[in-house]
């Protein structure tokens, strides 16, 4: 390997494992060797729509979104105020999220079973009341719908838009029919399992959202004051633009975020597409030939 490819390399893996570290936290490469290295039967196989969706860089973009789209269900984002810490620790409860995600995707069946357990002993903690003083549960089936659709909505479009192969009508059917049987096991009770049903089920539940001052101040803080050190500022910045621009133009008006098709077609969506490439690349680092067997 010569001098400048060293060099390239060098960038390529300390940018792959700073996002690494980000997303899967310190003991993040003993986590991954956990979920894919133990033997054992799988809730999805290789071929599934699921592995797909997650495995890709868009994941970056449609999470971002996802907690927007979130919050604005009241009964949900005043869990979230009260219970998640999302202030104090963003990052670990970003980790803890892309843990479950992993381990219930890639991990063995009986791992899978184990971590939807513990997020529902966490979800049956969950209670209390909004600042209006409407009582919530995190374990009610009809609020972990919400939170389920507007996730798995979110994923979907996200890699559509950025994914590096995006699924046809039958591959995204199949996505919204894998994430039905995590959203079983967590308590939803008949998730939807294809695209018409995510879409019907999604404005089933509109006439209940609105933005809440909980709302609003969470996505000043994912947007505006993100807890980044200023050079990782402009990357997250063109992320959190394309994450607004993924959102449903009905979504954006209750939290005062901007809505420009245009702009956004003609010089946002191209920096979201060169965002995750940049991010695949990174993160799919090879080894140097030196150290190759």
């Amino acid at each position: 390997m010569n001098r400048s490819a060293q060099r390239i390399w060098n960038v390529r893996r300390q940018l792959g494992s700073s996002l690494f570290a980000r997303v899967a936290g310190p003991s993040g490469a003993e986590t991954r060797a956990r979920i894919h290295d133990t033997p054992g039967p799988r809730w999805f196989g290789p071929d599934r729509p699921i592995r797909t969706v997650h495995g890709d860089a868009s994941m970056f973009i449609g999470g971002l979104s996802a907690l927007l789209l979130q919050s604005l269900h009241p009964l949900a984002m005043a869990a979230v105020a009260a219970h998640s810490g999302y202030r104090g620790d963003p990052w670990g409860r970003l980790q803890r999220t892309s843990t479950f995600l992993a381990v219930t995707t890639y991990g063995t069946a009986g791992d899978a079973r184990d971590a939807v357990e513990s997020v529902r002993a966490v979800h049956g903690r969950v209670t209390g009341r909004t600042a209006s003083g409407e009582p919530y549960r995190a374990s009610d089936p009809h609020l972990l719908g919400w939170v389920h659709v507007a996730e798995v909505d979110s994923f979907l479009r996200a890699h559509q838009r950025y994914g590096k192969r995006p699924l046809d009508a039958a591959g995204c059917d199949g996505y919204v029919a894998d994430t039905a049987r995590v959203a079983e096991a967590l308590g939803v009770i008949d998730p939807p399992r294809d695209q018409a049903g995510l879409a019907e089920r999604l404005a089933a539940y509109r006439p209940e959202l609105r933005a809440s001052r909980e709302a609003r101040e969470a996505a000043r803080f994912m947007l505006v004051h993100p807890p980044l050190p200023w050079a990782a500022r402009p990357p997250y910045a063109l992320l959190a633009a394309n994450a607004v621009a993924l959102l449903p133009p009905w979504a954006r008006e209750p939290l005062g975020l901007p809505y420009a098709p245009a702009v956004e077609r003609r010089c946002v969506r191209p920096t979201g597409i060169a965002l995750t490439g940049t991010i695949r690349w990174a993160m799919a680092a090879p080894r140097p030939h030196s150290e190759d067997a």
